[in-house]
């Protein structure tokens, strides 16, 4: 099995379907990391895709390994936002070959329904209205966790307005009442004793985690906040070198890893940082906050890991620009999301969209 093609398919900027083929007809799907999908695509094929055309998609984590050695001059954001497109795309093709789904792949089920957090994305909504619509998503689909916005993303400790992350973490619980799991989200919108204030409220409220409290390249101010607070520290969305991730594992910057897929170059990467997380005994939760096929990758990434054990990310936001694209869409239902044993990552990607696609193949 050789790789003789891989293309790339996209409508706007927001993400590029990715299609690998082989010489003995078989094809996966994957997708790049959303958002710069007309960069990334010139990547993909000026850089990531020529490298893999004639090689067995059988050694991939070789391969990745070996491209990621020799690009070392090309590492930024682009490049690994491309890789994940060919990188994803190939496990979907390997997984139908044999007639397998991804999880079974990446070591095996440890669990096939993953439970999930509600994941708000809003910063422009009232304490009292956020409250109200997440209660109703409880209602609707089930969801006993949810995770909410606070400080200003990147602020340098601001806040969207005057109070507004102190009485929207109380109104929430309040409102949701003690039986379900909050989380917070900072976004790295705090400076370190700002971070320990917020987190110390937190604490007061039993919320669950606090999330990127400070900027995610200032790395020795998160590792100070989980220092010294007892609410669990997450981190490692925006990362996506791995000796980073070894880094802020060895040092304890965060007590929660979260790698996201699409930033860190797919799934042969991420598996390595959930690894790493395991291996020091450590939680590990990924980073996936919109309805795009990383959501689906995330899912059988959390189904084969031992170290991905607690509520994963789900996005409850509309993002219109991923309807059409892919079907079924996953659903939540009790607060889990169910895995079948459909082959590869268990969807299809709609001709609708092939159609209308811009379209470009290395060969």
């Amino acid at each position: 099995m050789k790789i003789t093609s891989v293309e790339s398919f996209h409508l706007d900027d927001n993400l590029a379907i990715v299609r690998v083929r082989t010489d003995d007809g078989h094809e996966g799907w994957g997708q790049t990391s959303p958002y710069h999908a007309e960069l990334t695509v010139q990547v993909l094929h000026s850089i990531v895709a020529p490298f893999f055309i004639g090689r067995d998609p059988w050694d991939w984590e070789a391969l990745v390994d070996e491209l990621t050695r020799r690009s070392h001059k090309s590492y930024g954001t682009l490049f690994w936002r491309a890789l994940c497109g060919v990188d994803t795309a190939v496990y979907d093709l390997l997984g139908k070959s044999v007639g397998r789904p991804v999880y079974q792949l990446l070591g095996g089920a440890v669990r096939t329904s993953i439970p999930v957090y509600g994941s708000s994305l809003r910063r422009d909504i009232t304490p009292e209205d956020e409250a109200e619509r997440l209660i109703a998503l409880r209602e609707e689909r089930g969801f006993r966790a949810f995770k909410i916005k606070v400080a200003e993303m990147m602020g340098r400790d601001t806040d969207p307005w005057l109070r507004r992350s102190s009485e929207l973490v109380r109104v929430v619980r309040r409102e949701l009442g003690p039986d379900v799991v909050l989380h917070a989200d900072g976004n790295g919108g705090y400076s370190a004793p700002e971070a320990i204030r917020m987190g110390r409220l937190l604490e007061e409220l039993d919320f669950g985690h606090f999330e990127e409290p400070c900027a995610w390249n200032e790395l020795e101010s998160t590792a100070e906040v989980a220092r010294v607070l007892d609410i669990p520290v997450a981190g490692g969305e925006q990362d996506n070198v791995l000796e980073q991730f070894h880094r802020m594992i060895a040092m304890r910057a965060v007590d929660i890893v979260q790698p996201d897929i699409g930033y860190i170059g797919g799934m042969a990467r991420a598996r390595k940082v959930v690894q790493m997380a395991e291996a020091a005994g450590m939680v590990a939760t990924p980073h996936a906050a919109n309805q795009s096929l990383i959501q689906v990758f995330t899912l059988h990434l959390a189904a084969s890991q031992p170290a991905i054990s607690a509520f994963q990310e789900w996005n409850i936001e509309p993002f219109p620009w991923v309807d059409g694209v892919y079907g079924p869409m996953p659903e939540v239902i009790d607060g889990e999301v169910a895995l079948t044993n459909a082959p590869g990552w268990g969807i299809e990607i709609l001709p609708e969209f092939l159609a209308s696609a811009r379209t470009e193949v290395t060969r």
